[in-house]
């Protein structure tokens, strides 16, 4: 797949938490309930530039911001536990009620803010994140509204996984992507962004009404 060139309304920006300089990507204006990209361990915040998900999202009104987790990218290690990177990452960025996309490796992130803090996120979109049945017990009951995004032919993270989080959180909907892999997003990018921005849009005025 052709990578699309970055686009002018995508900022470069940086911010230190416990001393180590985090990089993120910014596009769209501030605005309440913004949207944060996180990445799997084959990619990095530029992976959301380069397949047209920032610029989607800008276009459509929300302010997102692609992170570079510690140590990659252009982020530096950090030396604390990953279950506490998001929550440091919201409070240095005064964000309040993201909607959240993880993939892959970046479960191991941000399963432990919504089992934890669910009340510090807005949304939730599961990209075939890792650990799930690590948190099953934390996530048990989890109310966070949350799309399941899956490839129908991913080797690395079962679909099972999917049943599970639909079973464990009861505002779940699993969509499946057919002849994607794990990084379903690279393959089936039309599809992917066309259920992300479905989802976003139907749960904005539930977030905005218990505001």
């Amino acid at each position: 797949m052709l990578k699309k060139p970055m686009n002018p309304i995508i900022k470069s920006c940086y911010l230190s938490i416990r001393g180590a300089k985090i990089h993120y990507l910014e596009a769209g204006k501030p605005r309440e309930n913004p949207i944060i990209l996180l990445h799997g361990a084959s990619f990095n915040a530029q992976t959301w530039g380069q397949i047209g998900t920032l610029q989607l999202l800008a276009e459509k009104g929300y302010y997102a911001l692609a992170i570079d987790l510690p140590g990659y990218g252009n982020s530096q290690s950090l030396s604390v536990p990953k279950e506490a990177f998001l929550l440091l990452l919201l409070e240095e960025l005064k964000l309040q009620q993201p909607m959240i996309v993880s993939p892959s490796m970046s479960g191991s992130y941000s399963l432990p803010l919504i089992s934890q803090y669910p009340e510090k996120v807005g949304s939730f979109v599961a990209v075939a994140p890792v650990d799930i049945p690590k948190y099953r017990q934390q996530l048990q009951g989890v109310q966070i509204p949350t799309l399941a995004l899956w490839g129908s032919n991913d080797r690395i993270v079962p679909i099972n996984n999917a049943n599970l989080l639909i079973e464990l959180m009861p505002n779940t909907q699993k969509v499946i992507l057919k002849n994607a892999g794990h990084a379903c997003y690279m393959r089936a990018t039309e599809q992917f962004h066309h259920h992300l921005i479905q989802f976003f849009q139907k749960n904005e005025d539930i977030l905005l009404q218990t505001q």
